[in-house]
């Protein structure tokens, strides 16, 4: 496993309930910052068996980014049980849900 993966595996598993963060946020913690979508295919391949918290990986739009459908309906569902505020078309404020973990920042997208 890549260091790259395995610094994404960790910040996702330290994302606390309640709160969110970017996939480029993620990137940029990880020592990639033009890797979001990098993020994306981790999230996707290993998310199930490592049982990482993936609902609280959002766009940088603040925004669910699964389609309309029961993946996008599973999701805000498991964000609202952990008290996020989801609004129309999946919108999550950043403003107020957006966990910023202590040590070096990425450009906070």
């Amino acid at each position: 496993m890549s260091p790259f993966t395995e610094e994404v595996l960790s910040i996702v598993s330290a994302i606390p309930a309640g709160r969110v963060m970017t996939y480029g946020q993620i990137a940029g913690l990880a020592g990639s910052p033009r890797g979001a979508r990098q993020v994306v295919r981790i999230l996707h391949a290993m998310s199930r068996s490592r049982g990482l918290p993936w609902q609280r990986v959002v766009n940088a739009a603040g925004q669910i980014a699964l389609k309309d459908g029961p993946g996008f309906e599973l999701q805000r569902m498991l964000l609202e049980a952990e008290g996020v505020t989801v609004g129309a078309g999946g919108r999550i404020d950043l403003e107020q849900y957006r966990h910023h973990p202590a040590g070096p920042t990425a450009d906070g997208n």
